[in-house]
């Protein structure tokens, strides 16, 4: 059984000039200790969206034994997904993939067909993959989080906090796996049966800008998130100073073709520390 996270509270919090912000909550948290170095609105109820696939990818890790494994790609399922305008990662309906790529494309560009493969895969259904989800929420002490799919796809029943999303990150970083598709910003998919030369995901955090650099630091990884509801969402981890951070943001104005002012959230709330 996963340990419950905890966050410490800063002795002195560095409360973020929210002029500045364009999200509406937000926190940043030093992994080796949890110490909270900023925040704001951190309990908020806010819908996770994408975010959603922190908590898939790592229960698929910790699920599937062999991520070699083979996996098919549902076409009900697919089309579904396809109606309800879910963000896809490139496979096609019937297409063989493994587990290892079904990982990378639910991360890297958000596929929801890789994470419906990955729930059908590790728990026999989605429906008996999200109770896996809650239970791992209730055992992070994620206390103000419920999940009712695997995908993020909108659903007033689906939500969080950034503060439960910063648990969760905590702990999924601590997984080797996770962490290496976490911080990826492109993977090869070999060629299969209907990709005959194989294809490329892009991450879509790191497609935004070509410069992660901060003024002592780096952001290393991270994972989008968007709906209408949710507006645009982000968690990342950096690197300052010799330390690891996360931020965790949530509900920016914005859409994929506007300015990404959760990425400008992100680098102002890291040169806070």
């Amino acid at each position: 059984m996963a340990k419950p996270l905890t966050i410490e509270a800063a002795e002195q919090v560095i409360k973020p000039d929210l002029t500045e912000i364009y999200s509406e909550a937000g926190i940043v948290v030093r992994l080796k200790d949890g110490k909270v170095m900023t925040q704001f609105n951190q309990n908020e109820r806010i819908f996770p969206a994408s975010l959603t696939k922190i908590m898939t990818c790592i229960i698929a890790i910790e699920h599937i034994e062999d991520l070699e494994e083979t996996v098919v790609i549902s076409p009900e399922r697919y089309n579904e997904l396809y109606v309800q305008e879910a963000s896809m990662a490139g496979f096609l309906p019937g297409e063989e993939a493994r587990v290892i790529d079904l990982l990378y494309g639910s991360m890297l560009p958000s596929g929801g067909e890789c994470s419906s493969a990955l729930a059908e895969c590790a728990a026999g259904s989605e429906e008996k993959f999200v109770e896996l989800m809650n239970e791992k929420a209730e055992q992070l002490g994620m206390k103000e989080t419920h999940y009712v799919n695997a995908t993020g796809l909108h659903d007033d029943r689906q939500y969080s906090t950034v503060k439960d999303i910063s648990l969760l990150l905590q702990y999924a970083l601590g997984n080797d796996i996770f962490r290496e598709i976490f911080c990826t910003k492109a993977y090869a998919v070999l060629p299969t049966p209907k990709h005959l030369d194989g294809f490329v995901f892009q991450s879509s955090m790191f497609s935004l800008r070509d410069d992660w650099t901060l003024e002592e630091g780096e952001i290393k990884g991270g994972k989008t998130g968007y709906t209408d509801q949710a507006g645009l969402c982000l968690a990342t981890m950096a690197l300052v100073r010799g330390d690891e951070y996360i931020a965790v943001t949530a509900k920016a104005d914005g859409d994929h073709s506007t300015e990404p002012y959760h990425v400008y959230d992100a680098f102002t709330l890291y040169g806070l520390i």
